[in-house]
């Protein structure tokens, strides 16, 4: 009898141990990362696990012929295409790569095979791939090494494509035609000078292609290519200007282009300039925000567009004929990121989420004005209960120019002042939206720290003028407007200035570099997500494709006086003013911003004797896409943010 107790027992106490040990042990680091950090605890993981499985879906394309859908969404380690054949119907997945597809565009017929592109480990440099339906398998079409493939038009029949692709000398976005089904005879049509071009629409009688060629934020170019003479003309503008002249598509009869501008305004709104004068006309005037996505029905009848106010998404339906518009009421304050017309000319498809759901697929029809549900994304386990909306907040700069930004406000269990990260946004062409926080719900629900977003000089959605106050020798006052949001914090009663950490990506990476030398006393801490170190060896290292775009905006480093600023702004070289705690993060494949930049900042920051941890991705590029790298940040970024903002 006591042998038969015992044993159970001493099942028992082994379990605890064992138990016990596995709740002691660290997060193993996988082969593809370089950790130079603590150890993480496994209880991170373990505590973090509800807020780490949410997904969320985004619209593809509508099939030709049937009312089905393409969308993009995760079930695996990256996120794939799938299929849906009717309203949450299943989500059939369709490729299984370990990237993630994008750029999906149906054969505009039949639908029997849809075209996608897909790069390596995050390097951007994408093929050009064919999924036939009748084998299930994807083919390479255009892909040669080190050259971006993809921005696909179709002919109206279907058989051919343009698309652009840098392959001639990794530089230049040259125009090519193919006919998908047969590869082989993949054929250049256009050579062109630069980076930024961008192929709008092909007219119906197969003889004029409409271009755009990108040179900045606030400046686009629109041109005609004619196939039968072979020449390329530029449309608008037709003087010497600074302004956007985003082609669209060509009118019916061809004698008019649709496009996107901000001329005579401070915001990009839809118009039809004339093909014979240039002469144009504005389709919406009322409206002072951008207009995102404008979007015409096949037949040309109806239009859609989104305004971006403030950060939110408003959706509009228009007649072309009357020209006149109505909003939809259907959808609750949020973002939408996707629009595609069904060839019903009735239905639209959309791609919608708000700060407390991810993105899901609807379709709206503009007869019934019903919205209907295509998708509904899993959030796990995440309870969301006690999180408000987003508040819209604002703070004088410098300057006295208003700045805005958005305030998540911690769980409203927590009481006192809340400590606060700054989660300054990329680009510098970016902007925060009041978007699905995912797994930083976690700060707010389970830590109560408070996150503010915000919206500095540079930032698009708020006019051309404010875009361009952050150019070339401006830079520094991007910097001085997160200086007056910190001198902001200090005068809210719910907020604790004394625990600030700033955290940023990209181009919000160098923003986190420079405030973190700028306001070093007044924070806690930063984590710096594939930032710029010093622009001129940015510039000098970035893929050659976007060298030239990206001097529009910083400056060129060529000239003697702007190398000189870059030296003496460049956070590397004032690193040693940084003594708070740093963790640096990058993808060893970034073509946008190498890996050099964070490593010889990690280096600077040791050199002085400084507190960085360092974590790159050897499979990852500018930013983390595969679940189990970004899963792995936000273990050893919660750690770090437990270890040095909350103690």
């Amino acid at each position: 009898m006591k042998d038969k107790i015992t044993l159970p027992l001493l099942y028992c106490f082994t379990a605890l141990i064992t138990a016990a040990t596995a709740l002691a042990q660290d997060i193993p680091v996988a082969d593809n990362l370089v950790a130079k950090l603590p150890p993480i605890p496994v209880s991170i993981a373990q505590a973090v696990k509800p807020y780490t499985d949410a997904r969320g879906a985004y619209l593809s394309a509508w099939h030709p012929a049937k009312k089905e859908l393409l969308i993009e969404t995760r079930f695996g380690n990256t996120t794939q295409i799938h299929q849906v054949k009717m309203p949450r119907g299943d989500r059939k997945q369709l490729t299984f790569f370990d990237e993630a597809p994008s750029g999906v565009s149906y054969q505009p017929v039949t639908g029997s095979y849809f075209l996608f592109t897909k790069d390596k480990g995050g390097d951007e440099f994408a093929g050009l791939y064919r999924f036939d339906y009748s084998t299930g398998k994807s083919t390479l079409l255009a892909g040669a090494p080190k050259s971006q493939n993809g921005n696909v038009v179709w002919n109206k029949s279907g058989t051919k494509i343009l698309y652009t692709s840098t392959r001639r000398n990794g530089a230049d976005r040259d125009v090519y035609i193919m006919d998908p089904l047969h590869p082989e005879g993949d054929m250049k049509l256009l050579d062109v000078a630069g980076g930024g071009w961008d192929i709008a629409d092909w007219s119906d009688d197969e003889k004029l292609v409409l271009l755009s060629n990108y040179v900045s934020v606030n400046e686009i170019h629109t041109y005609i290519y004619d196939m039968v003479t072979g020449k390329l003309t530029k449309f608008l503008p037709k003087k010497q200007e600074r302004a956007i002249y985003s082609g669209l598509q060509f009118t019916p009869d061809n004698k008019g282009i649709y496009l996107g501008t901000n001329v005579g305004s401070e915001f990009v709104k839809p118009a039809i300039a004339d093909v014979a004068t240039g002469k144009i006309t504005h389709l919406v005037t009322t409206i002072n925000w951008d207009i995102d996505n404008y979007k015409i029905t096949k037949e040309g009848k109806k239009a859609a567009f989104i305004t971006n106010e403030a950060g939110a998404s408003k959706l509009y339906i228009q007649d072309l004929n009357t020209k006149k518009y109505e909003p939809v009421t259907a959808l609750p304050t949020g973002v939408i990121t996707d629009l595609e017309w069904h060839n019903d000319g009735v239905t639209l498809g959309l791609a919608f989420g708000t700060s407390t759901s991810s993105s899901d697929v609807y379709d709206y029809n503009i007869q019934t004005k019903q919205l209907t549900r295509w998708t509904e994304s899993e959030l796990g386990d995440m309870n969301l209960d006690g999180i408000g909306e987003p508040e819209l907040i604002k703070w004088k700069s410098f300057d006295g120019l208003e700045i805005s930004g958005f305030l998540y406000k911690a769980n409203k269990k927590f009481t006192g002042p809340r400590p606060v990260i700054i989660m300054i946004h990329g680009g510098p062409e970016g902007q925060s939206r009041p978007t699905f926080l995912s797994r930083y719900n976690y700060y707010l629900n389970e830590l109560g720290i408070d996150l503010i977003y915000p919206n500095v000089r540079g930032s698009v959605g708020y006019g051309k003028t404010f875009t361009d106050l952050d150019n070339g020798f401006k830079r520094e006052d991007s910097v001085k407007d997160l200086g007056a949001l910190i001198d902001w914090i200090g005068k809210q009663p719910g907020l604790d200035a004394s625990r600030i950490m700033l955290m940023g990506g990209s181009y919000g990476g160098y923003m986190t570099l420079a405030g973190a030398f700028h306001f070093n006393d007044k924070i806690r801490c930063s984590v710096d997500i594939v930032g710029i170190s010093n622009f001129n060896t940015f510039l000098k290292n970035t893929e050659s494709y976007r060298r030239d775009l990206r001097r529009v905006e910083y400056g060129d480093e060529r000239d003697a006086k702007m190398a000189a600023f870059f030296e003496k702004t460049a956070p590397l070289n004032n690193a040693q003013k940084i003594t708070r705690p740093m963790f640096i993060i990058q993808g060893k494949n970034d073509p946008r911003v190498p890996y050099t930049e964070a490593e010889q900042m990690v280096g600077k920051i040791q050199a002085n004797n400084g507190v960085v941890w360092y974590l790159m991705a050897n499979d990852e590029g500018h930013g983390f896409r595969k679940k189990n790298n970004q899963d792995f940040m936000f273990y050893a970024v919660t750690n770090f943010v437990k270890e040095y903002l909350l103690k």
